[in-house]
């Protein structure tokens, strides 16, 4: 494995040359972390007047939480504080059981089609607000500045300056864009021009909001309601699973969109119950229980990126959404960040000088957007799977039940070490082992 530089050795080595982060969600607090323990100094810029996450929950699996520890031991013991998994001891290793939610090709209403294990871990979850509480609690405040949106990069001599929406500028060494899946660095990158800067709709848009965990057990039962489930049918499924230390459900809900189209500016909101209802009105009684007890339910476009040429150009690469935004099908958007918030801290960390930063940013982007963009083209595989409209599953439950048995493994079983010993290869080969 990859060893890490010792804490005094940190304090003393501190890099000749200073990296910005634009962007203060998950991806960007993981790579501050990441940058601070091999001594590269940085200072991040967020758009927003504090750090924030929308959404609630989100999933880690076995792949995401090595990358926690190996960008930092206390990420991984942050999270482990905050995070919930299945309540009963037989489920402890379950990914999610999969049920019909409908009467439909699959099986009955309530029927379960299918159970995915995920290692030693199962559905290990959070709220991403209390994560992210835990994330800006290592970083140093005096390396954060908020209220500033990037909206242009500008290329110098061995440096970039930073432009701001406020009229504002700044200069860095190198600048890492993680600015979600709108973001402004992608158009650095790519150019506005191109097609894969801008987000696509993916058909498909979710309602999401919680349940007090003592009401979704008298409705569902204990089992239902305190461990992972996903709910399949025709055009939809929602999923449901234990946060907040199991005293809330999580709850999302996704459809299709029948024209595929989305035309709204806004791609969250507020959305009446009724909608949401009238939507699944054909499903089973436990997904119409749970429905109506979601409170405050919001309405949320899924958007994706189509696959980009690079993640860099000269000082300036992308992380993150703001490099390979998917669906959330496959619940490892939010590791992934992880992943190359690992892999470019420890690139970065063995870089000596300024000058070594493209090379570092483009051994970063030949080991990662393989990987990456294969996720968000499965993702989208994965949502019409368990909307039952992926050629040969509709009516076929052998099918569904082993295409589902496989589809995780190349996630969750990738050997971290062995993309950072790939990548420093191409920069040079300076991993020290043990």
């Amino acid at each position: 494995m990859i060893a890490p530089a010792s804490a005094p050795d940190r304090a003393t080595r501190q890099k000749p040359f200073t990296i910005a982060i634009c962007g203060g969600g998950i991806a960007g607090l993981a790579l501050a972390i990441g940058l601070l323990r091999h001594g590269v100094p940085f200072h991040l810029y967020e758009s927003a007047h504090a750090f924030a996450e929308v959404g609630a929950g989100v999933g880690f699996g076995p792949n995401a939480l090595r990358a926690m520890s190996l960008i930092d031991p206390r990420v991984r013991e942050g999270y482990s504080k905050r995070a919930t998994g299945n309540a009963h001891g037989d489920k402890r290793r379950v990914y999610f059981d999969f049920l019909a939610g409908m009467d439909c090709g699959v099986g009955k209403a309530g029927k379960k089609v299918a159970t995915v294990w995920a290692g030693d871990v199962g559905n290990s979850t959070v709220h991403r607000a209390q994560f992210l509480d835990e994330l800006v609690a290592l970083v140093p405040g005096e390396n954060v500045t908020f209220g500033k949106r990037v909206v242009e990069v500008e290329e110098l001599e061995g440096r970039v300056r930073l432009h701001f929406a406020d009229g504002g500028t700044a200069e860095a060494s190198a600048a890492v864009g993680c600015d979600g899946v709108k973001s402004k660095l992608r158009h650095v990158v790519l150019g506005s021009d191109d097609g894969a800067a801008h987000p696509t709709f993916t058909g498909k848009y979710a309602y999401r909001g919680l349940i007090p965990m003592e009401k979704a057990v008298d409705l569902l039962g204990d089992e239902l309601a305190r461990n992972s489930i996903m709910w399949l049918g025709n055009h939809g499924h929602v999923l449901t699973f234990p946060i907040e230390q199991g005293a809330t459900m999580n709850v999302v809900a996704i459809h299709t969109k029948r024209d595929g189209t989305w035309h709204d500016e806004r791609w969250v909101f507020p959305v009446d119950r009724a909608q949401m209802q009238a939507d699944f009105y054909a499903w089973g009684d436990s997904v119409s229980k749970i429905l109506s007890l979601m409170q405050h339910p919001d309405l949320w476009a899924l958007f994706d990126y189509p696959p980009a040429p690079t993640y860099c150009r000269g000082r300036t690469c992308l992380t993150g959404d703001a490099a390979h935004a998917s669906t959330p099908h496959q619940g490892a958007g939010a590791g992934m960040a992880l992943e190359d918030a690992f892999l470019l801290s420890s690139l970065l960390g063995a870089v000596r000088e300024s000058s070594e930063i493209e090379s570092a940013f483009c051994a970063f982007d030949k080991v990662r957007r393989p990987r990456t963009q294969r996720l968000v083209r499965t993702s989208r595989e994965a949502g019409e799977l368990y909307d039952l409209e992926a050629v040969g599953v509709r009516d076929d439950r052998g099918r569904l039940e082993a295409d589902l048995g496989s589809r995780f493994g190349w996630i969750w079983e990738e050997s971290l070490e062995g993309e950072l010993v790939e990548a420093l290869g191409l920069l040079g080969g300076r991993a020290r082992l043990v």
